[in-house]
């Protein structure tokens, strides 16, 4: 990786759980990105406000609570209204129906339980070096 890669990892929602997010977070790190991590209970606002700060150039979103077809929803209509075009790619219990709306959606990859993390690396830089 030439250039250093700045991600933003986020858990929206209610949904306490983010050993996953730290998991990915922290493997993304090692593999040479930049990575900042929100902590749990992320509004869809908050998520994107943090993203325009710190000047991101992807959003990995992690839902474990059923709730990612609302809150992606909303997380893209935000950053639509701030002109912001940064990839999305999200991970969780994510059933099969939903991740292929979700990429319909326009999500940039969908990663479910096991989803091996050299795999999301790979994806992530894949997604950013063909420019989002």
């Amino acid at each position: 990786m030439s250039e250093i890669y700045r991600v933003l990892v986020a858990k929206p929602g209610l949904d306490g759980h983010d050993r996953g997010a730290k998991v990915v977070a922290r493997g993304l790190r090692d593999a040479g990105f930049e990575v900042i991590y929100t902590g749990l209970h992320q509004t869809p606002e908050m998520i994107v406000q943090a993203a325009l700060q710190e000047d991101v150039d992807i959003i990995g979103l992690s839902v474990l609570s059923g709730a990612h077809l609302p809150l992606v929803k909303e997380v893209q209509k935000i950053m639509k209204t701030k002109d912001m075009d940064s990839p999305i790619f999200v991970g969780g219990i994510i059933p099969d129906d939903d991740g292929e709306q979700l990429i319909k959606d326009g999500v940039a990859a969908v990663f479910g339980p096991g989803s091996e993390l050299s795999s999301i690396v790979s994806k992530v830089k894949e997604i950013l070096q063909a420019g989002g």
